[in-house]
């Protein structure tokens, strides 16, 4: 029973239910939680009930006032796909129990493990805090969710005082040092590692393929289509099926955030753009501090493209914009050679079943310590000078 009488709520299944102004001035300048990647998403039918994401947004007010306080993006999963904060175990125990782990509820940014305000709003008392978890954890006994999950959250807005278990991850992040170019980046590493940095860049500049940044008015249908068939080899490659996200959704962002995202593209061949073959690109977006690469793909094997258009491309780009941040993705201990840093990364969850509940906190004290061992091992790869 929900005692605090401040507030009330409901839950949604778009984003559309909300008007785009309410929704966007809680969400203020992040991207993958702006109303227009949801609704993409949304309106591509990425997400829905056939995906096993089911769109259940939670939307907080004060009592008897129609402008929300609080919005918590939300999902109902039959499966853990696409979420990059595995608990494929958790279900196989489960499972060897007879008893039912989806559906679970899960407030996340689907296919995209990005850090980042999960809970929108400009208030964060604790009242809210405990209202919001007091709602979730009733609907999940009148729904039969075995649990809730909160992805990738930013630390400055966990969730103190609850009954949600904090669980660590680790992700590799580019940071800006005031760098004035790629040079001055690569002047700060160790030799060895800086000369295979250049030796693999000078790789492609000596091949017959052309890197091209595409901004808005250059991204057509036919470069969507082009990426896009780049996107579904990549995932058939390492999952065996053509990914989770429409050709629809990449031409809906295209058109919802003109300004936020852009294409790093590879051609084969120097005789001209018109004459040149479409080969590879990738996806990025871009807000005040942080670049973001996205779905990486290729048409054709070529050595040292994925690290030219994924990472040293990104690297310059953050340097020339003035960037803080360069998120490249989720997972790749390749990148700690190349720049990246290794940084935790931040889930809440708890289980209805008690008795889970109480193993799942233990799983999770265990992986933390083995976390802090790993942390420390990415440490030790950087390829950094000593200062």
């Amino acid at each position: 029973m929900l005692n605090n009488q401040a507030f009330e709520h409901r839950f949604v299944d778009a984003v559309s239910k909300v008007p785009k102004p309410e929704w966007q001035q809680l969400a203020g300048d992040t991207l993958f939680t702006s109303y227009e990647w949801l609704s993409a998403l949304e309106h591509s039918h990425s997400v829905g009930g056939h995906t096993g994401w089911q769109p259940h947004h939670l939307v907080v007010y004060y009592k008897h006032q129609q402008q929300p306080i609080a919005i918590l993006p939300g999902y109902i999963k039959s499966h853990s796909y696409g979420e990059y904060v595995f608990d494929w175990a958790w279900a196989e125990a489960y499972e060897r129990h007879n008893l039912d782990y989806y559906p679970k509820w899960i407030c996340a940014v689907p296919f995209t493990p990005v850090v980042g305000a999960r809970l929108l709003s400009q208030s964060h008392s604790n009242a809210l805090h405990q209202y919001i978890l007091d709602v979730l954890q009733e609907a999940a006994q009148a729904n039969s969710w075995s649990g809730i999950h909160i992805n990738f959250e930013l630390l400055e807005q966990s969730w103190p005082n609850s009954r949600l278990i904090e669980r660590l991850g680790v992700q590799f992040h580019w940071h800006n040092q005031d760098y004035d170019s790629f040079d001055a980046f690569l002047d700060t590493m160790k030799a060895r590692k800086r000369k295979m940095i250049k030796k693999e860049r000078a790789q492609i500049r000596k091949s017959d393929i052309q890197v091209r940044w595409l901004n808005k008015e250059q991204i057509t249908p036919d470069v969507i289509y082009q990426f896009y068939l780049c996107y579904c080899r990549t995932y058939r490659k390492r999952s065996g099926h053509n990914g989770y996200l429409t050709q629809q959704f990449f031409t809906l962002l295209f058109a919802y955030l003109p300004e936020n995202t852009t294409l790093c593209c590879a051609y084969r061949g120097d005789n001209g753009e018109e004459n040149s073959a479409f080969i590879a690109a990738s996806l990025y977006l871009q807000d005040n501090n942080t670049l973001y690469g996205r779905y990486w793909g290729a048409l054709e094997e070529s050595e040292h493209l994925h690290f030219e258009l994924c990472y040293y491309q990104g690297i310059e780009r953050a340097i020339t914009q003035r960037l803080q941040r360069f998120d490249a993705g989720a997972q790749g201990e390749h990148k700690l050679l190349r720049g990246f840093e290794p940084v935790y990364t931040h889930s809440f969850h708890t289980l209805t079943h008690p008795l889970f509940e109480q193993a799942i906190a233990e799983f999770i004290t265990t992986e933390r310590n083995q976390l802090s061992h790993y942390y420390q091992q990415c440490q030790s790869l950087l390829p950094f000078k000593e200062q």
